[in-house]
């Protein structure tokens, strides 16, 4: 059977997550959110929401920064511990997946990930909901476009700088892709 991955970027947000989650559960969908650290600490319950049901959680970084410019090995090793140590003060055991900000990567980042027993995963087909404004159907046709089977879906329920940026776009074209892909007789699936 064909499969495809929804991931969600730069949350837990405490406008967009919830409503996000909803529809994944009408769906019955599980999908993977990679989290920003200090969202998951001041934000708590809905990092909590997310795990409970189901989902697949992984590290973004405590603050979102572009790791490939600007850090030595150690300070990359920090923005990944905080994380790490975030999620599993809020809650508990979580998946061992990583991705990096803005899916930037280089050796000395993807080393010290390793060390750390972090596994990176990126994308295939990027709805680019991070360019706003941007429609659910434009959403959705981008990543239809790009989508094949085992595609890793990349949307995002929250933005790296502040919480409340509008990802309604990103909210509707989950229920689109979902509807789409459940028709065309695809699977949905965490991240492996």
């Amino acid at each position: 059977m064909s499969k495809i991955v929804l991931t969600y970027d730069d949350g837990p947000d405490t406008r967009w997550t919830l409503p996000l989650l909803e529809v994944l559960e009408r769906h019955n969908v599980r999908a993977t959110f990679f989290m920003i650290g200090r969202f998951v600490a001041t934000r708590p319950e809905i990092a909590r929401a997310v795990a409970s049901a189901g989902h697949a959680i992984g590290n973004h970084t405590f603050n979102h920064p572009d790791l490939t410019r600007l850090f030595t090995d150690t300070q990359i090793d920090d923005e990944l511990e905080q994380c790490e140590r975030a999620l599993t003060h809020v809650v508990g055991a979580h998946s061992n997946l990583f991705r990096p900000p803005y899916g930037w990567s280089n050796p000395k980042v993807e080393n010290v990930a390793l060390l750390r027993g972090l596994k990176m995963v990126k994308w295939d087909a990027d709805g680019e909901d991070w360019i706003l404004p941007k429609s659910a159907k434009d959403v959705e046709r981008l990543i239809a476009s790009k989508v094949h089977t085992d595609s890793i879906v990349l949307l995002h329920d929250g933005y790296h700088e502040e919480i409340g940026a509008d990802r309604s776009a990103s909210v509707e074209a989950t229920e689109l892709l979902i509807s789409r892909y459940k028709r065309e007789g695809f699977e949905f699936v965490q991240c492996w």
